[in-house]
């Protein structure tokens, strides 16, 4: 086998735990990304730098987004960039699992790409109305600023659940589904894959992007208002680690 195929078959074996997973994610964004990873792996990239080429495709598409005229083929062009640097951004983690080169480090410059990525998005849809319409339509841009919210916020409170598990591990808590997801499960978080909004730009241009534009915004509304209590319950299961008793604090 080559080493190409060897590193696939790898990569394979050590996938993330698929329960939960969006479908588009689970489906088509890790499996392109296992392939990205092992054609990275016989180049000799580092995980680090195949996020850098995922942030690279992501500013492109920004670029592209927000500067060039509002058309289909500009969202065609933005699309095919984004989907790319999400493909990426999947490489880069299952690279790191096959290397065993991953760390704090590079999670955090993944996440924060992740988080840079996904404002920006919205940012060019916003900064795109302004430069090539004459009067902005206030509707579409309280839209726009209305998603970036959601996106900012569910991405931040998830993230932060999971650090907290990790930095006040709790022995006695029960371990986190693992396995495939039901089908069903996938397909209901949908609407929350980065995939699925980077491909609404094939309508760029005509009425169809701002009504699925809208329809993804108010899915992903619903599901992190029923998130976030979910996940404040998490939170709050969590044990907090008792405070540490200095010299000057303690009496005698």
């Amino acid at each position: 086998m080559s080493k190409y195929g060897n590193a696939v078959a790898q990569l394979s074996a050590a996938q993330k735990p698929a329960y939960g997973a969006p479908a588009y994610s689970r489906f088509i964004n890790r499996p392109v990304g296992r392939r990205i990873a092992a054609a990275s792996f016989v180049l000799g990239l580092t995980p680090n730098g195949v996020t850098a080429v995922s942030a690279a495709l992501s500013a492109l598409g920004v670029a592209v987004l927000a500067l060039a005229p509002i058309a289909v083929y500009t969202g065609l062009a933005a699309a095919i960039l984004f989907a790319l640097a999400y493909a990426f951004d999947s490489a880069d983690g299952q690279l790191a699992r096959l290397t065993g080169k991953g760390g704090p480090a590079g999670e955090w410059l993944d996440h924060t790409v992740d988080m840079g990525k996904t404002v920006l998005f919205h940012g060019a849809i916003l900064f795109s109305l302004i430069l090539h319409t004459t009067n902005v339509n206030a509707g579409q841009a309280a839209l726009v600023v209305g998603f970036t919210a959601v996106n900012v916020v569910a991405f931040f409170a998830w993230l932060l659940v999971d650090l907290l598990r990790r930095v006040n591990p709790d022995p006695a808590a029960a371990a986190p589904p693992v396995g495939h997801a039901p089908l069903l499960r996938s397909l209901l978080r949908l609407p929350t894959d980065y995939g699925v909004l980077c491909w609404v730009l094939i309508f760029w241009g005509t009425p169809f992007f701002w009504w699925f534009y809208g329809l993804l915004f108010l899915a992903n509304l619903v599901i992190l208002l029923a998130a976030l209590p979910v996940w404040f319950k998490q939170a709050k299961a969590i044990s907090s680690p008792p405070p540490s008793v200095t010299s000057g604090d303690a009496t005698s």
